[in-house]
């Protein structure tokens, strides 16, 4: 491991020194915490975490290297997008040496192509602490050069991290119409697995005259009131009764495009351990989450209610309409890593399709 010292530096004035891997570069952003054991790929390669300064709780990092690339239906069958998306990584022991049957690289080596700086000998401890109790915090690593603190959540991040052009995937007898806001491709793989045609747009994409079966509304970084052409665009599929499902950002522009309001939390959900109930019942799930704003249940119309709620803090995981085949989950049903306790979800969407499709469409 490179040798050369680095410093992490929070907003509140807090100093932390550690030793650099990855890129020898200075980096500003949000900082947050994850508290997941595995699955540093699927995690860096989440668009979601655009913007932002990564703390991993687990002690160990690094220690299988990083899988080699493998395409499935021209996606990547392995990482969750085509590059690494956080702004900077931030660990308490990094593995110098890893070992694993499909290691192609090192951690250090794979930051070092996307010039994403990483800090070690951290006490990854006492920092989540200091962020459970302040809440999540701008800062920044710094190498030779300072730079300025930087708030992310001020840029529209989801137009950073949103395809330019439409796309096409599988042949199947369900057409649906996938928003990417920074949807992971676990998310596609899903659909594809479901006899689905997905026509992936980008976000501020008018798809009102597509023809379609269903909508899906993907995740995606930042404050979900950035993305004020997709919210208006939701608006206009609300007023119809074609099935609408969202995940994580979605969930937050559906509650948005209601008619209610939207929150940040004080230090997020980024983990694979998170537990929600579904509402009225005693089932609970076991979910993946990553993010840091939410949905205010207080503030939707009366058509409109909480599907699942976060064990821990009471905090909404996912609306639904009382009457119309519009349903949200704010955790990550499709996982990659995490649980995969709630991929049933996408097939309720699918059935969903079916039923719309069997009782407006002509035989």
């Amino acid at each position: 491991m490179d040798t050369k010292q680095v410093k992490l530096i929070l907003e509140d004035g807090t100093e932390i020194q550690g030793q650099s891997f990855g890129a020898f570069s200075s980096v500003a952003g949000e900082v947050v915490f994850s508290t997941a054991m595995t699955g540093y790929p699927e995690n860096l390669t989440d668009p979601s975490f655009a913007g932002q300064i990564l703390v991993l709780t687990y002690p160990i990092v690094g220690n299988y290297g990083v899988p080699g690339e493998d395409l499935y239906e021209s996606i990547s069958s392995i990482f969750e997008s085509d590059k690494i998306h956080i702004a900077g990584l931030v660990v308490n022991y990094y593995s110098e040496e890893h070992s694993h049957w499909n290691a192609a690289k090192s951690l250090g080596d794979w930051l070092k192509e996307y010039n994403i700086p990483g800090i070690a000998g951290v006490d990854t401890r006492m920092l989540t602490k200091i962020l459970r109790e302040k809440g999540a915090m701008l800062g920044k690593i710094v190498a030779e050069e300072d730079v300025p603190l930087h708030d992310p959540n001020l840029d529209n991040l989801v137009a950073q991290v949103s395809p330019p052009e439409v796309k096409h995937y599988g042949q199947g007898q369900h057409k649906i119409v996938l928003v990417d806001c920074g949807t992971k491709t676990n998310i596609i793989r899903c659909f594809l697995e479901r006899d689905v045609e997905l026509i992936r747009v980008p976000w501020d994409y008018d798809y009102s005259q597509l023809d379609y079966d269903g909508l899906f509304l993907s995740n995606g970084p930042g404050d979900p009131k950035m993305c004020e052409a997709t919210i208006k665009h939701l608006q206009n599929a609300l007023q119809q009764d074609k099935p609408i499902f969202g995940i994580c950002l979605g969930s937050q522009l559906m509650g948005l495009a209601a008619g209610g309001d939207t929150f940040k939390l004080k230090y997020g959900h980024r983990s694979h351990n998170q537990p929600v109930r579904l509402t009225g019942t005693q089932r609970s799930y076991i979910t993946s989450q990553n993010h840091g704003f939410a949905v205010d249940t207080d503030t939707l119309p009366a058509e409109w209610t909480m599907l699942f709620e976060n064990l821990n803090d009471g905090t909404c995981e996912g609306i639904k309409h009382k009457t119309k085949p519009f349903f949200s989950t704010q955790f990550h049903p499709e996982a990659a890593g995490g649980p995969q306790d709630t991929e049933f979800m996408f097939d309720d969407f699918i059935e969903a399709v079916k039923e719309y499709k069997a009782t407006s469409k002509p035989s």
